[in-house]
Formats: C-alpha cells, sequence, structure tokens
C-alpha cells in the first residue's frame, strides 16, 4: 500500500472515528498521480509526536475535495521497519551525486538521521545554497522512507564543521569512528565488549580520501571508537551503506535470530 507521512495536527478524532487530513504534494499524488478513489487503502506514519516511528495506520481513503484527501483510520499496528536503536550517520561532505546515493541507501539501511560534515581530505566543501541542497536532500530521505517501509521520514542536518560533527558524535552510547588504517578492532568486536544495551549509535565515515591522522587522533580524544571495516578499502559511497548493514546485522537481526 502506498505510505505517507502526516503530521499530527491533521489527525482528527470524530464520531466515525479517527480521520487523516492529507494536503499538499500527498494529497496531489494521491489524486492524481495515483488515481486514488475512495474506498483504496493507504498507510500513514506521524510524521512528529510519540508515535513518529512506533506506530503505522493502515487507513481507507473515504473523501476528496480538489485539494485535500481524508483517510479513515481502520487499524493502527507497532511499526516493524524501524531498527531498536537510534543510528546518527556522520558522512563526509562528496560530490552531489555519491551524496545523495548515500543519503537514499543510508535510509533504507536503517540510519535515523543523517549529518554530513566537513574534514579535510573533503573534496566539497559548502557553499552558497546550502539550504537547497539540505532540502532537496530531505526529500531523497522521505522518498527513500515511503519506498522501503520505514516508520519516520530521516532527518538530513546541514553540514557540521568536524570539530563540531565530534562533539555531537561522542553523546552516542556507542559512538564509532570508521578509519581506513584501524587495525586492533572490528565493528562486530567493538559492539561485543560493550556491556550496557547500545540505544543510540553514531557512525562517522570519511571522504574519498579517508581521515588524516590528526583527525583519526582527535575521534579518539574526543570519545570516539575507532574501528575498521575489514580489510578491503572501500569507496565513499560505499562504505556508510557497508557499516550500516553490519550494525543492522550485529543489533538487529542477529538478535532476531536468537529469539527464533
Amino acid at each position: 500500500m502506498p505510505r505517507f507521512f502526516v503530521p499530527t495536527a491533521q489527525f482528527t478524532d470524530t464520531p466515525d472515528g479517527r480521520v487523516v487530513t492529507i494536503t499538499g504534494e500527498d494529497a496531489h499524488h494521491i489524486s492524481r498521480s495515483l488515481r486514488m478513489a475512495a474506498g483504496e487503502k493507504i498507510v500513514v506514519c506521524p510524521a512528529d509526536g510519540p508515535d513518529c516511528g512506533a506506530v503505522e495506520h493502515h487507513c481507507v481513503l473515504f473523501r476528496f475535495d480538489g485539494t485535500t484527501v481524508d483517510a479513515r483510520i481502520e487499524q493502527t499496528l507497532p511499526c516493524r521497519a524501524e531498527p531498536p536503536y537510534f543510528a546518527r550517520l556522520y558522512v563526509a561532505l562528496s560530490k552531489a551525486d555519491k551524496l545523495e546515493t548515500v543519503i537514499q541507501k543510508a535510509v533504507e539501511c536503517g540510519a535515523s538521521e543523517i549529518i554530513p560534515f566537513v574534514s579535510s581530505r573533503c573534496i566539497v566543501r559548502p557553499g552558497d545554497g546550502e539550504e537547497k541542497k539540505q532540502l532537496r536532500r530531505q526529500r531523497i530521505a522521505a522518498e527513500a522512507a515511503k519506498q522501503c517501509g520505514r516508520g519516520r521520514i530521516p532527518r538530513v542536518a546541514l553540514p557540521l564543521s568536524f570539530a563540531a560533527m565530534l562533539r555531537e558524535a561522542a553523546e552516542a552510547d556507542l559512538p564509532l569512528f570508521c578509519y581506513e588504517d584501524e587495525q586492533a578492532l572490528t565493528l562486530p568486536a567493538a559492539i561485543a565488549r560493550r556491556i550496557e544495551p547500545v540505544r543510540t549509535v553514531s557512525l562517522v565515515v570519511g571522504a574519498e580520501g579517508g581521515f588524516s591522522p590528526e583527525e583519526a587522533e582527535a575521534a579518539k580524544a574526543a570519545g570516539l571508537v575507532s574501528i575498521g571495516l575489514g580489510a578491503r578499502i572501500l569507496r565513499c559511497e560505499t562504505a556508510p551503506v557497508f557499516a550500516l548493514s553490519c550494525l543492522s546485522y550485529a543489533l538487529e537481526l542477529a538478535q532476531q535470530t536468537k529469539t527464533i
């Protein structure tokens, strides 16, 4: 079923049940692009509030007025698509097509936030029009969230400086710094040595040229855990997807296997 993310302000309790009013581009998409009609069904996820990422509403369309679409909630179910941890992906700025690919695939792999940052070896630097670029990146995240059945739209932030990124990333339960010269510790080993449950993860991945030794030392000094991603050198658009996939296996899929 088509999936839409709607602000909680557009949910209304009526005598006939709870109703969701869909407006703007989504309403146009339902009525014009998809050519849906009354009686057809969609899935609506809260775009904000305490239920964001936790539940999804299965709805039936019942009213079209040209600019809005109304749907009545028939069933509310837990959202199974969200991982049991909150992962922030900090990814060094790269060329637009590469970064957009990373955003799309990161959403599919379970990232909850995507935060670009600037490092010494970045080819691309922030400039004029960053807000416009961010809007495009956020739209890519939204489309990916709809396509893969996520329960929330991951936030895509404006670029941070390297120092600001380290301060933010260090706040997670498990702050991971992916460094190509790290030989002693792998991502699974970093997870295995934790005693407390992992609820929040920071995953820092570098640019085309990786990180300088000075940046790696600064990351360790800030409290991040330096990890390796194996013996092969991964492209800047491959490393984030690979790391998120490893994270998903270690903290999500492997845990599900143990309960079967």
